[in-house]
Parts: structure tokens; C-alpha cells; sequence
């Protein structure tokens, strides 16, 4: 299976070369190899996958077939509601969420003809960038044992990056779809606020919250997002904006997209191989005929400072029962992050959401009339050890936390789409890559630039040898 992408495998069962059960189980069989020392799953549904994958064959010897994912094996991050499934979403609670509608994003990828394979990993509450939990184990980065997978969609990147699945779905509240994806070295798409439906997913910040694919090509994630994008009457936020064919804008031309390079802050401290490996990709793009050039970008401190303020007053508002009945249930570090939003005021909380409009709306003004796209680091660092990361007090773990993540967090404030693409392997093998972001709802320029420059380069093409 670490041969395929969606497209491939596709081509592959349609043609009758491969069938939807010996796909579904290459995977399980791959997953019972390895994921014992890796431990991207929660909750792996064999039998369920199985007669997913007979049924999804017989439609095929009868003739039918739903599309581009008919006998896809994929999975989804465990705050996705999947009916007779559980929901932990990485707590110590094995049902802990439960929805009246079964997760819109998942469903659609179900009646595409998607076999469900399971539920994944992720840091307990989607609070965190490193992956670790305490109460299903820390998922191990698939390309170094012993290293962050990132988070908190951690199961999800570690799942594709090791061949588990296809594809799988994920969520981005302040970096938690592009963190994991760029420490696994797999292809990680926040969309537009508003874009994907999140009806049935846990929430954890209802107005910074996004569902998006974690896919191995840009590709793949255009695919999934044309499943997945669309109004959703379940979802109120949910856009009633068209959805185009993304994978038909993929070969457009790049040559004339001016493509933006922060000069400040998202370069600050950033690792020397990080650094010139994010370089070297704008050079590529530059010579595929893209306008590269410096761009000054609005201080994005007060952006992050906003959207923490606002993230933890929803999350306290959201998990306050578990945190007030049962805090040693709670990691320290989940429940330190949860004590701070029972203390931030309403009127400060208000003032949040206010200010943030209007950032938003002074950031776009004058960083998208100069620039079709930013380009910049996901990470400051290649994925950094488990260990260190967890050591010391639970004021150090927060504050690392907070570094980690600093280059994400603002586009989450701004709700604009951010696409993870691999660029490059450091010196000892761990992965390295960029962060494309573009205007709000034009994912599809954000993915035909990520595309063009996996054209053009073979990054998406290593894998961990496991």
C-alpha cells in the first residue's frame, strides 16, 4: 500500500487489478505489523472495514461505482462521529462524544465509497502540537521512533506517512492538521473557516475550528476536498459558496502568481535546515514562473494572543464538566490549558472576537493586494523528541506548546486556507516543509501551487522505512 495514492488505487480497483478487499486488507495487515510502536489508531474497526470493503466489491461486479473512492481505505481523527464507532477524542473516556448526526465530512467520504478502517489518535481534547497522550500512548513519528508525530491530529499524519491509509481526516484549531503533517512529511490541508462542514466532530473552538485531509499527494487532498467541501444544513458556519473542481484547476498554469515571503517573524529562530529548505522550494516556484518576492506582514502576536484567548474561554465553555467533575482524569498540561478559559472574563472574551474582525479584515486588505499567496515554515524545527518536549514543569510543556505552534496559530484567527507540503529531509532524516496560504476560499490556487511544485520535486515521493 505505501506504493499507492488515492488516484493510483483508484485506477487500480476500477480496472479490476486490485480489488476493495485485498486493499482494505493490505492495510490492516500493515497496521498489525506496525502500529504497535507507532499507535496512530484508537480504534481499529477490522471486521467493520472488511464487510465494507465485500459490499463495495459487489457493486462493482454489478456494475456500479460511486467514484474516485470506491474501496479507498481510509480513517479519521477520533472526534469524528462515526455510528457504532467510539468516541474518545484522546481522552481516558471511551465514549466521551457522542453527536445526533454522524460527521458530515466522514459520511460523504462513506457514500463516495470509502472503507472506514478506524478511529486515530490525537492529543487528548485536540489540545496539543505534540502528539503525546497519556491514556492511548504517544504516537511515534513514523520516520524516527521516538520523535513527535505532531498534533493533535497526530494518529491521522502518522497513519498516512506509515501506510495505514490513504488518506484520513483531521482537525485545525490552532495548527493541528499542518503541524502533524509537516512532522510526517504528508501533505496537510486547513481549508477556509466555513468550507468543510464540522456537524459531528467535537468541537473545540466552535468559531477557529476546521475539518480538512491529511492526504501523501496535493492531489489527493484536492480529491478529498471535493468530497467534503459544501454547505451543510447541520452546520450552521458551513458556507453555502460553490465548490469547484479542484482537480481539474490543478494544471493551471503558476507562472504569474506572485507568491509572498514574510520578512518578518515567520523566519525568526527558525532551524538553519528548515530555513533553507523553505527557501529552496520558493526558488523552485520561482523557476516554474512564479513571482517570489519579500513581503512585510502585519506583527501576528496579537493575532495568536486573540485567538488564545478566544480557543480557551469556547474550550472551557465546551469541557467544562469533565474539568470540573473529573481533572485528574486530564493530563496536566489539557487541564492548565483549561483552567486558563475559566478565568478569562466575558467582556474580555467579547473583545477578542471583536478585535480579531478586524485584524482579519486589515491583514488580507494589505497583505493579499500584494501577494496571491504567503509561502513559510509550518514548524520552526524538525520534529523534535518526545522526551524533550515533555520534560520539565507543566508551565514549560504550555510555553513549548505555544512556540511549536506560533507560525500556524494566526491563520486560524484569519480563517484563511493553509496547505502543508513536504520540502525536504534534514540531516538525519526527519522531514522538513512549507506552509502555502492563500485568500479565503481560493483553495484552489493554494493547491495548484502545492501541486506544481510536487510536480516538479520528488520530496512526496520519499517514505519512512519501517
Amino acid at each position: 500500500m505505501t506504493d499507492w495514492t488515492i488516484q493510483t488505487l483508484a485506477r487500480a480497483i476500477a480496472a479490476r487489478k486490485i480489488s476493495p478487499v485485498e486493499a482494505t486488507r493490505s492495510c490492516l495487515d500493515r497496521i498489525a505489523r506496525l502500529d504497535g510502536g507507532i499507535h496512530a489508531f484508537i480504534t481499529l474497526d477490522a471486521d467493520g472495514a472488511l464487510a465494507a470493503a465485500r459490499a463495495l466489491e459487489a457493486e462493482l461486479a454489478a456494475g456500479r461505482s460511486r467514484g474516485p473512492l470506491h474501496g479507498v481505505p481510509l480513517a479519521y481523527k477520533d472526534l469524528c462521529h462515526v455510528p457504532g464507532l467510539p468516541t474518545s477524542c484522546g481522552t481516558k473516556t471511551r465514549e466521551y462524544f457522542t453527536a445526533p448526526v454522524e460527521c458530515t465530512a466522514a459520511a460523504r467520504l462513506r457514500e463516495a465509497g470509502a472503507v472506514t478502517l478506524g478511529k486515530l489518535n490525537m492529543t487528548e481534547l485536540a489540545m496539543g502540537p505534540f502528539g503525546d497522550n497519556a491514556h492511548h500512548g504517544d504516537v511515534h513519528n513514523p520516520w524516527k521512533p521516538g520523535h513527535c508525530a505532531g498534533g493533535s491530529s497526530s494518529g491521522s499524519a502518522a497513519a498516512v506517512a506509515a501506510g495505514f491509509a490513504l488518506a484520513t481526516l483531521g482537525s485545525d484549531t490552532g495548527g493541528s492538521i499542518r503541524l502533524p503533517a509537516a512532522c510526517c512529511g504528508v501533505v496537510g490541508l486547513k481549508p477556509t473557516y466555513g468550507r468543510v462542514s464540522r456537524a459531528g466532530a467535537m468541537p473545540l473552538s466552535w468559531s477557529m475550528d476546521h475539518l480538512g485531509p491529511l492526504t501523501r499527494t496535493v492531489a489527493d487532498a484536492a480529491l478529498i476536498l471535493e468530497v467534503v467541501a459544501g454547505q451543510d444544513p447541520h452546520d450552521a458556519t458551513s458556507s453555502r459558496r460553490g465548490v469547484p473542481y479542484y482537480q481539474r484547476l490543478l494544471e493551471s498554469p503558476v507562472a504569474g502568481l506572485r507568491v509572498g515571503i514574510p520578512e518578518n517573524h515567520y523566519f525568526d529562530g527558525i532551524d538553519p535546515e528548515m530555513d533553507a529548505a523553505v527557501r529552496a522550494a520558493a526558488g523552485v516556484l520561482a523557476g516554474l514562473g512564479a513571482l517570489v518576492a519579500p513581503v512585510r506582514v502585519p506583527d501576528p502576536r496579537t493575532l495568536i494572543d486573540i485567538g488564545n484567548v478566544i480557543s480557551r474561554s469556547e474550550a472551557a465553555a465546551l469541557h467544562a464538566r469533565l474539568a470540573r467533575e473529573r481533572p485528574h482524569e486530564l493530563q496536566p498540561a489539557v487541564r492548565a490549558r483549561l483552567e486558563i478559559g475559566f478565568h478569562i472574563s466575558a467582556h474580555d472574551y467579547l473583545q477578542a472576537l471583536r478585535l480579531r474582525s478586524r485584524l482579519a479584515r486589515e491583514f488580507i486588505a494589505e497583505v493579499f493586494a500584494e501577494v496571491d499567496v504567503l509561502v513559510a515554515p509550518v514548524i520552526p524545527e524538525p520534529a523534535p523528541a518526545l522526551e524533550a518536549v515533555k520534560s520539565g514543569s507543566v508551565d514549560e510543556f504550555v510555553a513549548r506548546m505555544g512556540r511549536f505552534s506560533r507560525l500556524t496559530r494566526p491563520f486560524n484567527a484569519l480563517g484563511l486556507p493553509a496547505l502543508t507540503v513536504p520540502c525536504g529531509l534534514s540531516s538525519d532524516g526527519r522531514p522538513l516543509a512549507l506552509q502555502i496560504v492563500g485568500r479565503a476560499f481560493d483553495e484552489a490556487t493554494t493547491l495548484r501551487l502545492g501541486h506544481a511544485y510536487q510536480q516538479a520535486t520528488s520530496w512526496h515521493l520519499e517514505g519512512p522505512r519501517l
